[in-house]
């Protein structure tokens, strides 16, 4: 498993998905199909600006982001909150 941060294009400036999901995944195309079956579902997948594969939390956002985690130890979006698959 892997943790990635991905930041997308042409996010409202306003919109907590600003800065970035955070998704533990087997690779890249799961973590990106975890995106779309959750924070996307029913909506377009933005275009992917940046992508981390191996993030080191701790060198994300202290205010915004890590206060605000689901545990990344579990397959499935930590960052943001609400959309982590149940185990």
């Amino acid at each position: 498993m892997k943790r990635f941060w991905i930041r997308f294009k042409s996010i409202p400036q306003y919109s907590s998905l600003r800065l970035g999901c955070g998704v533990t995944a087997y690779d890249y195309d799961d973590a990106v199909s975890i995106l779309r079956d959750t924070v996307f579902r029913n909506k377009e997948l933005p275009l992917v600006d940046t992508v981390v594969e191996d993030i080191d939390v701790s060198t994300l956002d202290q205010k915004h982001v890590v206060p605000n985690m689901e545990p990344v130890i579990w397959r499935g979006v930590w960052f943001p909150k609400g959309f982590a698959f149940p185990h």
